[in-house]
């Protein structure tokens, strides 16, 4: 599928699916399929039918593979458009675009100035061997298989200064080594082999190879060629700005009279193709002062027969295999001459005089029109973290303790579905205890179901985006259109200059989040988390790493109580103030229990006591639902920070502010001696609850089957069966018991 930075959507606005036939429905849904949308843009579009029914767009979507697809492409749409008076404003950029003679090319192509190219001298045969000629063209231009179309048979029009020949349909029943066979026995006679022709018209064949069933483009069986003519131009300037573009031409042929015919390489897959390269090699020429005759494009199109005579002048073969060797090295030649690179600059133009840096977006941490990176684990809460940036640079307030410049923001949505995305931001706006001031400068793009790959997405969002003067695009989650394998360097390099064409056509900065790899990430650096190509780690000029910090009982226990603690105070000091100043000491106020007795002594009205016993109910448990992550980055425009130890309550992060984070070292990072001690008590702990968990097995496997036949003792092939175990297993699990006894055969409980 061919990459486009072309969005088919709003040509569709052009196409009134009413009016359109069954056929020609699933054919805009094929294209679009074909070109990389999603079956909701067929379905939403589809929705102006009165035929329209819920569900089949998606139910024919999966339908649509196979051969069947091939000829239906994005050019489609594009014609059905045309056709209802779209006027196209496609821009040059690669083989994939269908290029109209009135559109704009935003970039020049112009490779070289007719006017400084000097004319190459043209010559005449003169020892010439016209069916030598005749079979070197053959040769050249078809394998001995294709059947060649050519004509050699005319009719007259009658005009003012006399009558001008037309050729006929002409013949296209043999074969090219049929022909050069035959050519090889005529001593001399062309007429002989191809028929006679009139010496005032001259003779024609076709350069692509047909299917001897006619001679319209649907006959040509190879799309090989195309034919490039100019005939109001000097031929020997023609000839110098052929060369001088390195078009790929196989045969070049004098036409007896004011022009040169140049058969060009194109080498297309099939005629959608074929049409888009010739767009391409005639815009090229005519950029370059070239004036082609534009009506030559079709693949069955008749060129002058080189071998014959034109009213006394010769239709001779003026080189063969000239320019590059073809289509694909000829074009990416012209990208690279024309690709948009700025020149080389010297420094000491610009010593003195050295830009502006961009503006900082996060303070020391992220310029405007830089990429950011945000790297972590799951249950991180990475997208929280990204809605908390979101807010923090349209209230121009702090992230993470990082002052944020104020301005717009456009937060890409993939994963959430519209409302929870909305409520979302409200819930991280009161847990961050803000005022919703500046919500203008918040703009959500709700993306959810219908998501396409990054360098299908980069163009929508770019064209949308232009004037709305972003400071930032927030795209969460990347999985969501991420493109190839994740672990190729290549791959993910294509994927990450995405974010390159919006920060550059947007000049806001792009700021994405990314998982870690499997496995421990202590003893890694912040760079070397992210999962998958270097190139993740790599790429952004600002790289913000997440790594979960290991809490022990006794901290949650004392964060816990310093919460309450925290809660009885604030009610003391509302509802007892004069209680509070003169009873309670400091040393009470780092007292959870000590601050209770004084909220239980001092507040005595039960309905007075409830809001803030609520408050030290849903405190405790923000406390113990909270996990602890140490942040880390590396920096390209900036000196590393120092690591920065934060909380992540639901739905919000906090930063640290205690200190009681900053000794907890990650867990990789430990010496040896104090990972294999905890790994033994980890051991250990697992075999005792093992243990445990067998014998609480046993005892409720005894009491149901003993519940069968209260009277009789329960043996060992009992208990095997009803635990689904072999009889040994229940030997081992006896023998560790100190609850019941094994007794030939049978289990005996020990009261």
């Amino acid at each position: 599928m061919a990459d486009r930075e072309f969005d088919l959507i709003p040509l569709l606005d052009h196409i009134n699916p009413a009016t359109l036939s069954y056929q020609d429905w699933i054919t805009v849904g094929m294209a679009l399929k074909h070109e990389g949308y999603t079956a909701m843009d067929w379905d939403i579009w589809s929705q102006a039918d009165s035929r329209y029914k819920k569900g089949e767009c998606f139910a024919k979507w999966d339908s649509f593979q196979g051969s069947g697809m091939g000829t239906v492409t994005g050019a489609t749409i594009t014609q059905m458009a045309k056709d209802n008076g779209w006027v196209s404003e496609f821009r040059l950029a690669d083989d994939a675009h269908e290029l109209d003679w009135d559109s704009t090319i935003d970039r020049d192509y112009k490779i070289i100035d007719k006017n400084w190219v000097e004319a190459k001298e043209i010559k005449e045969p003169v020892n010439w061997s016209p069916v030598q000629e005749l079979i070197t063209y053959l040769e050249t231009i078809f394998d001995s298989t294709d059947l060649v179309g050519y004509v050699t048979t005319t009719y007259p029009i009658e005009t003012d200064n006399g009558p001008i020949y037309k050729p006929t349909q002409g013949n296209y029943d043999r074969t090219a080594g049929e022909l050069i066979q035959a050519l090889q026995k005529c001593e001399g006679d062309i007429g002989a082999v191809f028929g006679d022709y009139k010496e005032e018209a001259g003779a024609w064949i076709r350069f692509n190879p047909l299917d001897g069933k006619g001679v319209k483009n649907d006959n040509v069986t190879d799309f090989r060629y195309a034919l490039v003519e100019s005939d109001s131009m000097d031929l020997g300037k023609q000839y110098a700005l052929f060369k001088e573009l390195e078009l790929p031409i196989a045969a070049l042929v004098h036409s007896g009279k004011k022009s040169l015919h140049a058969i060009v390489k194109v080498d297309a897959r099939d005629y959608q193709e074929y049409r888009k390269r010739v767009d391409y090699i005639y815009a090229i020429c005519k950029k370059n002062g070239l004036d082609i005759d534009t009506q030559n494009r079709n693949p069955s199109r008749l060129s002058r027969m080189p071998g014959v005579t034109r009213n006394g002048r010769k239709q001779f073969l003026v080189d063969t295999n000239i320019g590059k060797t073809n289509y694909e090295e000829w074009f990416q030649w012209i990208e690279d001459l024309n690709d948009d690179l700025p020149d080389p600059e010297t420094l000491a133009d610009q010593w003195d005089n050295l830009p502006d840096l961009a503006p900082e977006l996060i303070k020391g941490v992220l310029r405007q029109g830089h990429k950011l990176l945000i790297a972590g684990p799951s249950k991180a809460g990475k997208s929280f973290a990204l809605i908390e940036l979101s807010i923090a640079i349209a209230e121009g307030k702090e992230w993470l303790g990082w002052a944020c410049e104020q301005g717009k923001v456009l937060y890409v949505n993939l994963e959430l579905d519209r409302p929870s995305a909305l409520h979302r931001f409200k819930d991280v706006y009161e847990a961050m205890g803000l005022q919703p001031n500046n919500l203008a400068n918040i703009d959500i793009w709700n993306l959810r179901g219908k998501t396409v790959p990054m360098d299908k997405l980069a163009p929508k969002l770019i064209r949308r985006s232009l004037k709305k003067n972003y400071q930032a695009v927030i795209i969460d989650p990347i999985y969501k259109v991420l493109t190839g394998d994740e672990n190729s360097a290549d791959q993910m390099a294509h994927f990450t200059n995405q974010f390159d064409k919006v920060a550059t056509e947007l000049g806001c900065s792009v700021i994405y989040c990314h998982h870690h790899s499997k496995g421990a990430q202590g003893g890694k650096k912040s760079m070397d988390r992210a999962s998958g190509s270097g190139v993740f780690a790599r790429d952004p000029d600002a790289l913000i790493d997440l790594v979960e910090l290991e809490l022990t009982e006794e901290l949650v226990k004392a964060r816990s109580e310093k919460a309450a603690a925290k809660i009885y105070q604030q009610a003391l000091q509302e509802k007892a103030l004069d209680y509070y100043q003169h009873e309670v000491t400091l040393d009470d106020l780092e007292s959870r229990y000590q601050m209770q007795q004084h909220f239980d002594k001092a507040i005595k009205d039960i309905m007075v006591k409830q809001p803030y016993l609520e408050a030290v109910k849903k405190a405790q448990h923000e406390v113990e639902i909270a996990t602890a992550w140490r942040v880390e980055g590396t920096l390209r425009e900036f000196a590393k920070f120092k690591p920065v130890n934060m909380w992540f309550s639901y739905p919000v992060h906090s930063v640290d502010t205690t200190g009681v984070l900053a000794d907890i070292e990650l867990e990789d990072s430990k010496p040896n001696w104090q990972k294999t001690t905890k790994v033994a008590r980890e051991n250990r702990k697992s075999k005792e609850q093992n243990a445990k968990e067998r014998q609480e097995s046993l005892k409720k496997a005894f009491e149901t089957t003993s519940s069968f036949h209260p009277d009789e003792p329960v043996t060992k092939k009992e208990l095997a069966e009803h635990m689904g175990v072999k009889e040994r297993t229940i030997e081992n699990y006896v023998n560790e018991s100190e609850n019941f006894v094994l007794k030939n055969g049978k289990i005996l409980k020990i009261e």
